[in-house]
């Protein structure tokens, strides 16, 4: 989970955090987010969200011993074999504990999850394991570009969260992946969803 307080996010997380390896939708097994400054994504929609049931796999890992390629492989082989998800829509998750942010080393651990929406929480598929996605207030930068320029968190993270009303909230960052996600692609799209609450003053 994200850091709770206005403090500005280290560069060195920006660069690593989200170039790393999930599928493609359309492909084979999935490739971490990021992305390039679209004047689409700029410009991010606040959204209260209600809470979701999700099924899916989780690693422990660091930005310096990366392994999401390797949930997301083992995530994609069970997927198939469970058709009866809520939607066709897919969740690329990081929560992180109260200090991964202070201060922030490559080196500390996070949970990172693999995940799709499900109807209610008895619905996790064999060898699956049930998250509940807690409802909340979201940041949602609508964004296009490759899954490996990290430019889009720089400006999420630099620019539009220090200037902007709200602040961290300690919930999940996740990433939704739609049937336009395309990994690397130029033109993959994705929706990344940032937990915030207002800024106090």
């Amino acid at each position: 989970m994200g850091p709770v307080n206005d403090r500005p996010i280290p560069k060195s997380h920006y660069i690593g955090h989200h170039n790393t390896s999930a599928p493609s939708l359309t492909t084979s097994v999935l490739d971490d987010r990021a992305g390039p400054k679209t004047p689409h994504a700029m410009h991010p929609e606040i959204i209260h969200t209600s809470s979701k049931h999700l099924a899916g796999l989780s690693l422990t890992m660091s930005l310096a011993q990366n392994r999401t390629q390797e949930l997301w492989a083992s995530f994609m082989a069970l997927r198939k074999t469970y058709p009866e998800a809520a939607n066709a829509l897919l969740y690329s998750i990081q929560m992180y504990d109260d200090h991964y942010f202070s201060p922030f080393s490559p080196s500390k651990t996070f949970e990172k999850w693999a995940a799709f929406e499900i109807n209610a929480y008895d619905q996790v598929p064999p060898g699956m394991k049930g998250l509940l996605l807690p409802k909340g207030v979201y940041a949602v930068f609508h964004y296009t570009g490759s899954s490996k320029d990290p430019s889009i968190f720089q400006y999420i993270y630099g620019t539009w969260l220090p200037s902007s009303d709200y602040v961290l909230d300690h919930r999940p960052h996740f990433e939704v992946l739609g049937p336009r996600y395309r990994n690397d692609h130029s033109e993959s799209e994705e929706d990344i969803w940032i937990p915030v609450k207002p800024r106090p003053h």
